[in-house]
């Protein structure tokens, strides 16, 4: 099994650096004093694509040869990843298919298309994602970049943390955890090996989903167990059935636990990031925050890192945030 390491987060920040963003660190006063912490923002809403997840694809993407990109490249995704792998194959010419759950957000399906992705629809209870994707390799000879089980695609991801690591020392400060929105495990794998380098004190936890905490039981269990069917699909960017077996790998070993929110906890911290840290914020990328609000994470007295990952919210879902 090849899994990546802090050495391979080193390597793809060089890579895609200026090709990505270099999102700030956000304070916020109010949100300091209603948690008893010092909390730093990682708001990846502001990333090209609305994601994290462009990080990632374009780690993988730069990595593959120029005959790889040639023949194309393909991915499964409910929208971030597929956006992401749509922008970053169009950086460098090549043809992206992105095959999407038929109930994904309409906003994540006109911005993958907009990049000059073909778009191809699955049914999310019926159809395999993986099989649908592996038939079209074999048939295309095209190269996949899955949404979060592959090493060049982790380390890609865990170069936000690094980027958050470095401002925190700018500040003279000294991260105690960090709090990473959890689906697949991809990005939380990332973060945790560049805090394995990096900031190795630094206890990393997965945030999930009421219902969808896979990875939280998993650590539990000590190995890879799956969600049922059956729960809230609010979290469209966080609602892989199972971790990844990459993803797991790493995680199992260095992470520090999982804590899992609410619908009611995610709908009051999307309220909270537009009203306070004046950030748009989607349900899935929002349980870092949520879990810090909620109190399901007691950080009081200590130094707190939050990945907001992602704002490509419906506009309907956010108004109901806004409501409630």
């Amino acid at each position: 099994m090849d899994l990546p390491t802090y050495e391979d987060v080193l390597a793809a920040r060089t890579r895609i650096t200026g090709r990505i963003v270099r999102t700030p660190m956000l304070r916020n006063t109010l949100l300091d004093e209603l948690t008893g912490a010092t909390v730093l923002v990682k708001p990846e809403p502001l990333q090209r694509t609305g994601s994290f997840k462009f990080r990632g694809a374009t780690n993988a993407t730069l990595k593959l040869t120029d005959a790889q990109r040639a023949a194309g490249i393909v991915t499964h995704s409910s929208g971030n990843h597929g956006q992401a792998v749509a922008c970053a194959a169009a950086s460098v010419g090549a043809r992206a298919t992105i095959f999407m759950p038929a109930d994904a957000p309409a906003i994540k399906v006109e911005s993958t298309r907009r990049w000059g992705a073909e778009i191809v629809h699955y049914d999310r209870a019926r159809d395999n994602r993986e099989a649908l994707s592996a038939a079209y390799v074999e048939r295309t000879g095209a190269s996949l970049i899955p949404p979060y089980d592959h090493s060049d695609v982790m380390a890609g991801q865990g170069t936000l943390a690094l980027e958050l690591a470095d401002d925190a020392k700018a500040a003279g400060l000294s991260l105690d955890a960090l709090l990473v929105c959890t689906g697949g495990g991809g990005l939380i794998g990332g973060c945790a090996l560049a805090m394995s380098g990096a900031s190795p004190k630094t206890k990393v936890l997965a945030v999930e989903p009421e219902g969808w905490d896979d990875t939280g039981r998993s650590l539990r269990e000590g190995h890879r167990v799956s969600n049922e069917p059956g729960g809230s699909m609010l979290c469209d960017a966080l609602l892989a059935m199972t971790p990844g077996e990459l993803t797991f790998a790493v995680n199992q070993t260095h992470l520090a636990g999982g804590l899992a929110v609410s619908d009611a906890d995610v709908f009051a911290a999307m309220a909270f990031a537009f009203i306070h840290l004046k950030v748009v914020v989607e349900p899935g990328g929002a349980v870092a925050l949520a879990a810090l609000l909620s109190g399901k994470f007691d950080a009081k007295g200590q130094v707190v890192g939050i990945v907001i990952s992602g704002g490509n919210v419906d506009p309907a879902v956010f108004g109901r945030a806004l409501a409630t």
